[in-house]
This record gives C-alpha cells, structure tokens and sequence, in this order.
C-alpha cells in the first residue's frame, strides 16, 4: 500500500525568521502523523527551517537544484551544497520553472539523472496548460514530459522519484481540476510508467495532485484511488491551512 505523502512548496514566501516558526508550528501539530510530510522553502532559509524540524517526521526540500557539479554557474545552488547542510530532496521541473526560466523536458532530465547520481530523492512535476487540455493534448503533453524526464533512469531509481502532477492552469488560479479529472490523469500516469518500468514500478510509485489544493477540496481528491498525496503551495504557508490537508490524508 503506498503511504500518503503531503509536501508544500512555500515558493518565494517567508523569512528564515518566520520559515522557522512555520516549522516549529508543524512539527508540533503533526508529531506522530503517519503521513510522509516535506516542506520546500527558499534556498535562503534552508538552514533555519532544517534546525527547526531537527528529530522530527518532516522532510526539507529544495525547490530547484543545478545539473551542474560545480563552477562558474552564477545563481545555482547544486546538489553537493544541498546534501552539506542536510537536504536530500528537491523538487524539479516545477511549472514555474517550465514557464518563467525557459526549463525544457531535456534540461529537466540533465537535472533528474544528475540529482539521482547524487544520490538525491526527487519530486519531478509534469503538467499540462489550459489550451493543451482544452485540445485535447493532455496525454500527449503528459507522454513527452514522462519519457523525456526520466530518459536514461534505471527502474532501481524509481523509488527515489515521486511524481506531482500539476495542471498548469489550476496552479495558484483558484481552480482546481475535479477529483475525476485529476484521477484520470493519475491513472494514465501509472499507467505510462507501467509500459516503461513496469507494473511493480507504477504501482509503487507515489503520484501527488498539485494546483489550489486546500483544506475543502483536499479530502475529495486524496480519497481517489491514484492519488497518493499533494504538492501544495499557497495553501501550505500557514498550519492552519496545512496541517488539515496532511490529517485528510489519513481518513
């Protein structure tokens, strides 16, 4: 049976200062939780937020990672750096960075198969646009990101990946696809990885929903069948908001 897994992506929000207390406030609230958690904040308050959860259930994640060793790359952070003050996980191919920073499917593999050498865990978010889902392209676009993503990954590293899918169009909107909407993408998902890895890999593999996930939609869409968890932004800055997602995860 997969475990739940619950991870919020704080983007470009909060202070170390106040990342800390967000931490402190979560692992109060969440101690002893059988849900997988992990939180992303910003590369500046890494630090913080790690001595803030030390002994506890929650993870830290980056938000980005370099597919670079090291050099003259100014403004990345690699994976070496990352592992040096204690994070071993990070989100790749976020939206964001698909549609702000130019990151293509190709780029996005250099970043995959070099996190997975580092011996990072990986939260790799694929998605499709609103005009690609209004043509009919959902599973097409969900093909070319999946194939071209994980070119070169052995079945013996799939563990490390976790998957979020993100429709682009849901994702800081307000609108959210509907618990159908989102399963059925989650099942072509499994059922992709099933035809390259197959069927033991796809159905281990942890598949998080992502796009305004909040406390009164959460308990409709964790309950479906293919889906394993959330990646949740706005709705994770705060534990009021987040600790009832991570709890809807449980029932």
């Amino acid at each position: 049976m997969r475990k739940p897994y619950i991870a919020g992506n704080w983007k470009m929000n909060l202070t170390p200062s106040e990342g800390a207390k967000l931490a402190k406030e979560l692992v109060s609230e969440l101690k002893g939780v059988d849900v997988k958690v992990m939180i992303a904040p910003s590369f500046v308050c890494l630090p913080a937020v790690i001595a803030a959860v030390k002994g506890s259930n929650i993870i830290v994640a980056a938000q980005n990672v370099s597919d670079k060793e090291s050099g003259a790359y100014t403004g990345e952070v690699s994976c070496q750096m990352l592992k040096d003050i204690g994070v071993n996980d990070v989100i790749i191919g976020h939206s964001e960075r698909r549609t702000y920073y130019g990151e293509t499917d190709e780029w996005i593999n250099k970043k995959v198969l070099f996190a997975l050498s580092q011996g990072m865990n990986i939260d790799l978010c694929i998605g499709e646009t609103l005009k690609q889902r209004q043509s009919g392209e959902l599973e097409q676009v969900l093909s070319r990101q999946i194939k071209v993503g994980l070119e070169g990954v052995a079945a013996s590293d799939m563990s490390r990946i976790t998957f979020a899918y993100e429709p682009v169009w849901a994702i800081g909107t307000g609108m959210t696809a509907t618990a159908d909407d989102a399963d059925n993408a989650h099942a072509y998902i499994r059922k992709l990885i099933g035809s390259l890895y197959g069927k033991d890999v796809a159905e281990n593999a942890i598949i998080q929903y992502g796009g305004s996930v909040k406390p009164s939609n959460a308990k409709e869409l964790l309950a479906r069948e293919n889906i394993d968890g959330a990646l949740i932004g706005g709705a994770s800055l705060t534990a009021e908001k987040f600790v009832p997602i991570v709890k809807c995860a449980l029932e």
